[in-house]
């Protein structure tokens, strides 16, 4: 990354020798005839984060960022000028044929030996950052009873329990109204059926369910260890079997539910290895500082959790489809690099039937912060995935089952991406922004990282990290990609809470479901 300096002079950053634009830095943007040290004079007025033409670009030329071609000039662009969506022509995806695959093969770091954290272990072997109960739903008609259960719990309940952390409900829209048998229902089905063995929620099985609709509580709970041996209702309730009213609903589930706290408030941490960690990472609210100082640090954090020993995964479909070129090179073999293809295709199909494409990714936020269209936020998502090599694909809905780098192919809703996430088995999950969000999930602590200085400096109680300090020069890279890494041992062992845990923000879960709803 070549920055130009002065805190007191306009400064952009030029992430690549090709480029032909630079990131503009300063808070308040360059006004028309600010001066570069490099003596570029800008044209008109810039803001912050948006790019800076750094030579002449004739029109039909391209537009590099990232080393990358972002774009294509509609018209000639002046040196200094500022280049906004309005005067470029995206560029086609790559071609799903003919990409190189496992052609790249970067030597493994040194392995990370001796980092560990304090963890709850499972019955099935995996560990939780978390001690909690999750009550499982089967419809959205339950929603509203199982929210005054839950509320009740945490304040007449949980408090005898001090080891557990929390009860959540497991809510969501699916269940009943929708093509059970279609064939892409399996998606929202098997992510249920995965978020109710999350690490964190302690293999405990409480199902609440109506009774009529399409999803029936089997189908959540059918075939492992989290119902072996018991009846039915031992772990589930429904409530058109009740003769007791709202009130006796209530108590019966209350009931079911503390059952379930006296079990997990045995439970205690213990010192695990840093290899037991299931790290998801996202970003949200992205703008052009995302892929030049968050992202890139999480980069740095990913290759040292896979020294570790731990897993890790990126996502978002829309936003590594334009980059798979740089992805299936480093697939650790022919069959990952085709697990890949596979889910940019299917991805593609899938948008082609609602008309849309990727362009519908980017919103008027990221445009706002200086990205002009998916190619570029896409250069910058997959920057989270670090340099090392990726060990397998996991499907939507499914659940990891390896170490290292993995891809778990999700839409790009931070929403969507979160849910698919926790049914892959993430015990910690980490959020980048530039533009700011108080996302947070019941079920996991989220890490949230700025992208600038102004953003943490505004949100004081709603960012854990500052990225910013890279561009600033307080911290380098890699010493933050450090500072994230250690961050990671301290909340996964309950020493820190993050903002969003302090300040109990959850977003509700919401599957995706590609299948049609009748």
């Amino acid at each position: 990354m070549q920055l130009i300096p002065h805190q007191d002079s306009p400064r952009y950053i030029r992430l690549h020798p090709t480029d032909n634009v630079g990131v503009v830095v300063n808070d308040q943007g360059v006004a028309a005839g600010g001066q570069f040290d490099d003596g570029l004079t800008a044209v008109e007025g810039i803001p912050q984060s948006h790019k800076v033409a750094l030579v002449d670009i004739a029109e039909g030329h391209e537009v590099v960022r990232y080393g990358e071609v972002i774009g294509y000039a509609l018209k000639p662009i002046a040196a200094g000028s500022w280049v906004t969506e309005q005067v470029l022509r995206m560029p086609e995806p790559p071609l799903l044929d003919n990409l190189p695959k496992a052609t790249l093969k970067t030597a493994p770091g040194e392995p990370l030996e001796g980092y560990t954290f304090e963890g709850f272990r499972n019955p099935d072997g995996s560990v939780g950052t978390r001690n909690i109960l999750g009550v499982t739903t089967t419809v959205q008609c339950v929603v509203g009873v199982l929210g005054h259960v839950v509320e009740r719990v945490r304040k007449e309940v949980l408090p005898k329990y001090p080891n557990v952390d929390d009860v959540v409900a497991l809510s969501h829209s699916y269940g009943c109204g929708v093509a059970i048998n279609a064939p892409d229902a399996v998606v929202p089905i098997r992510t249920l059926y995965n978020i109710s063995r999350n690490p964190n929620l302690g293999g405990q099985a409480l199902v609440i369910s109506l009774g009529c609709e399409k999803l029936q509580a089997n189908q959540l709970m059918d075939g492992d260890q989290l119902t072996n041996g018991m009846d039915e209702e031992d772990w589930l309730f429904r409530l058109q079997d009740s003769g007791s009213g709202f009130a006796g609903m209530v108590e019966q589930i209350m009931a079911m539910i503390e059952e379930r706290l006296k079990v997990l408030d045995q439970r205690r941490r213990e010192t695990v290895p840093a290899s037991e960690l299931v790290v998801g990472m996202q970003c949200g609210g992205s703008d052009a500082f995302s892929g030049i100082t968050a992202n890139p640090a999480l980069g740095v954090a990913a290759d040292l959790l896979v020294r570790a020993g731990a897993t890790v995964m990126f996502s978002e479909n829309t936003e590594v489809r334009d980059g798979i070129h740089l992805l299936t090179p480093r697939a650790a073999s022919v069959e990952v690099a085709d697990a890949l293809i596979r889910e940019m295709d299917w991805y593609d199909r899938y948008l082609a039937r609602g008309m849309a494409d990727r362009s519908a990714n980017t919103t008027p936020g990221n445009k706002k912060g200086g990205l002009n269209n998916i190619v570029e936020k896409a250069m910058g998502s997959i920057a989270k995935s670090g340099n090392g090599t990726i060990a397998g694909v996991v499907a939507p809905g499914e659940r990891i089952r390896g170490k290292g780098l993995w891809f778990c192919a999700t839409p790009a809703s931070d929403f969507i991406c979160g849910t698919l996430q926790l049914a892959a088995g993430m015990n910690l999950h980490i959020f980048t922004t530039g533009r700011g969000t108080p996302y947070g999930l019941s079920m996991v602590p989220v890490i949230k990282v700025a992208t600038r200085t102004q953003l943490a400096e505004r949100w004081p109680d709603l960012i854990d990290v500052d990225a910013g300090q890279i561009v600033s020069g307080r911290m380098t890279l890699e010493e933050m990609g450090w500072h994230i890494f250690q961050l990671y041992l301290d909340v996964a062992s309950g020493r820190k809470q993050t903002c969003a845990e302090q300040l109990r923000l959850h977003n509700d879960l919401v599957l995706f479901n590609p299948a049609p709803v009748t």
